[in-house]
Order: structure tokens, then C-alpha cells, then sequence
């Protein structure tokens, strides 16, 4: 790993295979998100295959604001390691270690030039914190979308 990436890690009380499937699956995606109150993710499509895209839409709840987290998978190990590059070059790497009925999640990740590291730090934790969140209080995929709201200039 290289120094300047930032790390935030969280230990999710979930067998790795629960937590692979709710990290992967756009559905499950949707509901968990999210980095601070006020902001939810109503769309995403994910494929997890190297090469293969994925594109999370971020906005804001009252729907004046909203943006794409948007990338390409360089590596994946299904229950092990997703590696992939942000639209805006910037790498990721996240790993998956069961520890018997739990399982740890390590992301390392360049941080973007704009936003103190301290703050995109926070931001990503933030959004871990939620996904441990999400998976301990529902153990299950959540049902599809129905509808696929238009991109935000």
C-alpha cells in the first residue's frame, strides 16, 4: 500500500459471504450508502468482474444536489479483495478477512486533491459505518429498485 492512501476499516458482525453479497448487490447498495444525514443513494449499478463498471448515485434527500461515485474494477476475489480506479484516477483497494462469524473490511483509497484528508477520511468511514449498519440490523438483500431517477449535471 502506498503512504499516501488514507485507511478506514470497520469489523462487521457477519459471515463473509452475507457481507460480499450485501457490498456487491446494487439493491442492497442503495440502502446503505450513504456518508452523512440528509444524503441517501437512489440509484446503483455495480458488476464486480475486473474491467467491469460501477456507479453509485449520491444526492441529496430534498433532490437538489446530486452527483456519481462512478469507476472500473481492476481486481476482484469474490469474498477477498475489490481493487478499482475512480473515473478520477484515483485507486482503491478494499479487502474482505473472515474472522469466523465476522468479518473485517479494510479500505485503503488515494484521496482526492479538493477535501482536507481528515474530512475524506470521516466521509468514508462514515459510509463503512453505515454498511456495518445495515447488514447487522437486516442480514438480507433488499428488494430492486423499481425506478432509475435521471443524471444531474
Amino acid at each position: 500500500m502506498k503512504p499516501n492512501f488514507i485507511k478506514v476499516q470497520s469489523l462487521v458482525f457477519a459471515p463473509i459471504q452475507t457481507v460480499w453479497e450485501q457490498w456487491t448487490n446494487p439493491s442492497a447498495i442503495t440502502q446503505w450508502y450513504v456518508a452523512s444525514e440528509g444524503w441517501h443513494t437512489p440509484y446503483a449499478e455495480n458488476n464486480p468482474i475486473e474491467e467491469g463498471k460501477f456507479l453509485f448515485r449520491m444526492a441529496e434527500m430534498q433532490g437538489e444536489i446530486s452527483f456519481d461515485f462512478t469507476g472500473t474494477y481492476t481486481k476482484v476475489i469474490p469474498q477477498q479483495q475489490l481493487h478499482y480506479v475512480t473515473d478520477d484516477g484515483r485507486k482503491v483497494e478494499i479487502s474482505f478477512k473472515s474472522q469466523g462469524q465476522m468479518t473485517l473490511v479494510t479500505e485503503h483509497f488515494e484521496p482526492e486533491k479538493v477535501h482536507p484528508e481528515k474530512f475524506q477520511q470521516q466521509g468514508w468511514q462514515n459510509i463503512l459505518d453505515s454498511f456495518k449498519r445495515f447488514v447487522e440490523s437486516s442480514g438480507g438483500v433488499t428488494s430492486p429498485k423499481q425506478t432509475i431517477p435521471q443524471h444531474s449535471a
